[in-house]
């Protein structure tokens, strides 16, 4: 083991370790704050639900644009100093959403709070670097789970607030944790330096040159992209389905299955540590059964809170399953590049995600919850084809 492997290492403390952790779930959880909160969004602007599906849309369009040209730049910069501009950047935006006077500014206010949101994956990537090789899945693994309980617990948080206080002063709540945030992270969190040297054109041109000499990160990128399409297009329209009849429930109870989903999110750091030590390949076979079977449970459950909750825990088991799998293959593949790597999946993933958010909203006004659940079937069938006929195609050679 090389002494620069040993200092990294000894930089990420327990403590470190664990105030990533934080950052990573409250920062991510501002691209999900607004799902339980679109049907209170379109009372106050007087839009139709589907109208308002597109706010959650922007939001990871937003996410995606984030990720393409910005997490590159941490190849390129200190990665801390670039996080704290982030900081500023993020909080300005929420402020923006609070106070937004109509759904055009809201819009642009979701926009650019998905863009300022990347500091996760940053951290992610900053993880990997400090960790041991031979606990790397175990540490991207920990942090994983915090940044899929805040997706689902900022639901829970926001589906309470909004009902409560009022969906604007969520973005208030919001903006103050990423004050805290920035400062524990600008006070313990340690510094890395760049790897690249070249220019911010030649950064960016890099990306492609990665994602053709890499079929693994290709496969990785379009698997992620797939299921976060089906998990996507789920989150959205739960809130319309349990605000309509049999369940004529709020946001708060929409908000709540964030909670249940964490039963999944915390099967992360299992997968973590499995990705360690067996075939990622035949794990993820397993994890993307996980998913299909969720939407066929969803398909027979529009009226039944129980398959819904059982659903949910199958869904995001299986989803964020694939993502620590995908994760764990990728950050194996070229050390002095994975920014640019993650930015590669990243965006695939995010824009995988807002056209299932976008199919959603548009197949709920028409065929409703059986439409949505067909569309995530056939996604989920889709990623499980793309994956078995991969595998095929690297074991024959």
């Amino acid at each position: 083991m090389n002494t620069s492997a040993k200092t990294s290492a000894a930089q990420l403390t327990p403590a470190v370790l664990w105030i990533m952790t934080l950052a990573t779930g409250l920062v991510v959880a501002n691209i999900y704050y607004n799902q339980p909160l679109l049907g209170d969004i379109a009372h106050t602007f007087h839009i139709s639900n589907g109208e308002a599906g597109q706010i959650a849309m922007y939001t990871q369009i937003g996410y995606a644009t984030g990720l393409l040209f910005i997490i590159p730049l941490a190849d390129m910069f200190k990665r801390k100093r670039l996080m704290l501009v982030d900081f500023a950047f993020v909080i300005a935006a929420l402020l923006l959403a609070a106070k937004a006077p109509n759904i055009t500014v809201l819009g642009i206010a979701s926009f650019l709070v998905g863009i300022a949101s990347v500091v996760p994956q940053v951290l992610v990537a900053m993880v990997a670097h400090l960790s041991l090789p031979e606990e790397r899945g175990k540490k991207i693994g920990f942090v994983m789970s915090g940044l899929l309980i805040g997706i689902l617990l900022s639901r829970t948080l926001s589906g309470f607030i909004g009902e409560h206080l009022g969906w604007r002063n969520m973005f208030y709540i919001a903006a103050g944790l990423m004050v805290i945030m920035g400062a524990l992270i600008a006070l313990l969190v340690p510094e890395v330096e760049p790897d690249y040297k070249g220019s911010y054109g030649k950064l960016m041109k890099s990306l492609v040159d990665i994602a053709r000499q890499e079929p693994q990160l290709r496969i990785a990128a379009l698997r992620g992209g797939l299921c976060f399409a089906g998990f996507s297009a789920f989150w959205t329209t739960l809130v319309f389905l349990l605000q309509g009849p049999p369940f004529n429930e709020g946001s708060a109870v929409a908000g709540s299955f964030g909670l249940v989903g964490a039963f999944g999110a915390l099967a992360a750091s299992l997968v973590g540590r499995l990705s360690d030590k067996v075939d990622a390949s035949r794990l993820i076979t397993y994890t993307l059964l996980l998913t299909l079977v969720s939407f066929i449970v969803f398909l027979f459950s529009g009226s039944s809170m129980i398959g819904l909750i059982i659903g949910v825990i199958l869904l995001d088991m299986g989803v964020q399953a694939t993502h620590i799998s995908n994760q764990a293959i990728i950050f194996s593949l070229n050390p002095a590049a994975r920014n640019r790597i993650n930015t590669v999946y990243m965006v695939t993933y995010f824009v995988g995600g807002s056209l299932g958010t976008f199919v959603a909203a548009k197949v709920w006004g028409s065929y409703h919850w059986v439409g949505v659940c067909v569309v995530g079937i056939v996604l989920s069938i889709a990623v499980l084809l793309l994956h078995l006929l991969n595998s095929r195609k690297t074991n024959t050679r």
